[in-house]
């Protein structure tokens, strides 16, 4: 598959998946929003660490920049 994350992109969603960890396990969040607040961190993890965002396939989008020749 092909990248179609940038690294900026990447960063922002590790900085969320941190705030939204952060606000579960300092009881912010909690019951049923704070599960769901672990999982979307968790996908926000998952899909900075491979550089793939399947939810900008079907729209072509890409935040990768582009290479200068």
């Amino acid at each position: 598959m092909k990248k179609n994350m940038g690294s900026t992109d990447r960063i922002v969603r590790v900085l969320i998946a941190v705030v939204f960890v952060g606000l579960y396990f300092g009881n912010v969040v909690t019951g049923t929003w704070g599960i769901v607040l672990l999982a979307l961190a968790a996908v926000f993890l998952l899909t900075s660490f491979v550089s793939i965002c399947p939810a900008y396939m079907p729209f072509g989008l890409s935040t990768c920049s582009t290479e200068k020749k």
